[in-house]
């Protein structure tokens, strides 16, 4: 056997590279609107700027929710593909566990921030109040979360 024959082997078949790029691509723009939102929150929370809270919550909805879309169904285009809809590798769990537990947070995130937002814009209040804050905390786990299942996606526990 050649070493290309062996190199050829290890490889992944082309027609898993666009479902494969898309559900990456998907993970960048998911983590960094995340990232973005945090960082904004916090430093909303720190130093009381309506504007950095109006950015954390613009990131969300712009960024991360566009981002966690195309993630996960590019996360279900290169399942599909690779036949692992119902394969029990631990890897595969965590990105999924992740994945669902993290939308039920992004969406919680949302809807406070959203209210937070309307309430900024009406003047009732020009910093960061209690649900923004809740915001940053439910934010920063899913942040927290997707940086643990990128470790499972890169390094694929048994």
């Amino acid at each position: 056997m050649s070493a290309l024959a062996t190199i050829g082997s290890i490889t992944r078949p082309d027609s898993w590279d666009l479902p494969l790029f898309v559900h990456i691509l998907g993970a960048m723009i998911l983590v960094g609107g995340l990232t973005l939102s945090a960082v904004s929150l916090i430093g909303a929370w720190r130093g009381g700027s309506a504007a950095l809270t109006k950015l954390g919550f613009m990131s969300l909805f712009y960024g991360a929710l566009p981002g966690y879309i195309v993630m996960r169904g590019g996360a279900q285009w290169i399942a599909s593909k690779e036949h692992l809809e119902d394969s029990d590798a631990s890897w595969i769990g965590i990105g999924f566990g992740v994945s669902d537990m993290g939308f039920l947070l992004l969406l919680i995130s949302l809807i406070i921030g959203g209210l937070a937002v309307r309430r900024i814009n009406r003047g009732e209040g020009g910093s960061p109040s209690v649900s923004a804050r809740i915001a940053t905390g439910l934010v920063s786990l899913f942040l927290i979360g997707c940086l643990v299942a990128v470790w499972a996606m890169s390094t694929k526990p048994v």
